[in-house]
């Protein structure tokens, strides 16, 4: 293996115009099938990092270095965040709604969202009956968030009124919560999961750039679209990229909070580094070098399982094309599909250092035989 000669984790410090980046990255929409917005920003920040840059159809961003190598390493991340679809609109102008994506129902009422309509974003709320009318009734049952009872009020108090506003069946509704900081270096944010995997990829990018590493191989730097659904666009990209190798990013549950088994889902808290997975789609001998990389970078890891699959697009390019070796590495995160996602910083900053010395020691010639 190729010798680092880069700073230990401890070192590495997020400076302060990648926060920035990382702020307007997170606050801007980047729904399911409508990631426009987001990888704008994301590309503008990766092309002066990179040789060239492309979007495939549906949406997927692509930075590459040594476009013209045989040799094709992918570093990868999701774009897509979870949302909500207009349904439905009453006569007296309420919004009725589908999902877009695993979210969730029970932390709707008495939030804030934008629809984002014809004629831009509406502000919209979550209506949800008061305590008070809700228990006047004392032989009623107390209702329970559900798809089919949860509704948006733009202000509007008709059909018409709220066609007027630009809304329309089919408008994507996006929270409106942003990026906010809380004690001990914690970030909370919506839709953390996962566009803090894009701008980890991005800023492994930015190291190689800074510190004018010279790799030998091409390394495609790829933010998907429609992982939320079905891990769609990943499924796209490895076939289009045939890459001999990926390391995909993702989040993974913190847990030491409330109502998480840890015997079902492992031992990870934030704060304790990045955490890996042994599972089917993930390569033992791929997974071994980022075990030894960390090692010898004393960054910490939390190693867990994942069964049949892994739920990330580390799946789509495992068992793309003819098989790539790949493997999953997770940054720990609270209240996952929440507007209130919460991570460490420290986390970031080993994750991003652990997937930079890792393309650092891998080379054409790093043995990723199966036996």
């Amino acid at each position: 293996m190729a010798k680092s000669k880069t700073p230990a984790p401890a070192g590495y410090k997020l400076p302060d115009q990648s926060l920035k980046f990382l702020k307007n990255y997170l606050n801007t929409p980047s729904p399911v099938g409508f990631e426009s917005g987001g990888q704008k920003v994301w590309l503008e920040y990766v092309k002066p990092l990179v040789d060239t840059t492309f979007v495939d159809p549906y949406g997927t961003a692509v930075g590459i270095v040594n476009p013209k190598a045989e040799f094709k390493v992918v570093l990868e991340a999701h774009a897509d965040e979870i949302s909500w679809f207009v349904n439905y609109i009453t006569p007296e102008g309420l919004i009725y709604l589908k999902r877009n994506g695993g979210v969730d129902h029970q932390i709707a009422p008495g939030q804030r969202v934008f629809i984002h309509g014809k004629k831009g974003p509406v502000k919209a709320v979550f209506g949800w009956p008061a305590i008070h009318t809700r228990l006047h009734n004392p032989d009623a049952k107390d209702p329970q968030p559900k798809v089919e009872n949860l509704f948006l009020d733009t202000g509007a108090r008709s059909k018409k009124d709220t066609e007027e506003l630009g809304v329309h069946v089919g408008a994507v509704v996006t929270y409106q919560d942003g990026f906010d900081e809380l004690a001990n270096d914690y970030y909370i944010a919506r839709a953390f999961d996962n566009r803090i995997g894009g701008f980890m990829i991005a800023e492994v990018a930015r190291l190689l750039k800074e510190n004018k590493k010279q790799l030998p191989f091409g390394l495609y730097v790829v933010n998907a679209v429609q992982e939320e659904v079905g891990l769609r666009g990943a499924e796209m990209i490895a076939r289009r990229i045939k890459p001999n190798a990926a390391i995909i990013t993702d989040v993974t549950h913190d847990t030491h909070t409330p109502m998480i088994s840890k015997i079902i889902e492992g031992d990870v808290a934030c704060g304790r580094g990045p955490s890996p997975a042994y599972g089917p789609a993930v390569h033992n001998k791929l997974l071994k070098l980022v075990e030894e990389v960390a090692e010898k970078n004393k960054i910490p890891l939390q190693m867990r399982t994942v069964s049949r699959s892994t739920g990330t697009d580390t799946d789509s390019f495992a068992y793309a094309n003819d098989g790539c070796p790949s493997v999953l590495i997770s940054i720990p995160l609270r209240y996952m599909h929440t507007t209130v996602e919460m991570l460490h910083k420290s986390d970031i900053e080993q994750t991003i250092q652990l997937m930079y010395e890792t393309l650092l020691t891998l080379t054409p010639k790093t043995n990723l035989s199966y036996l």
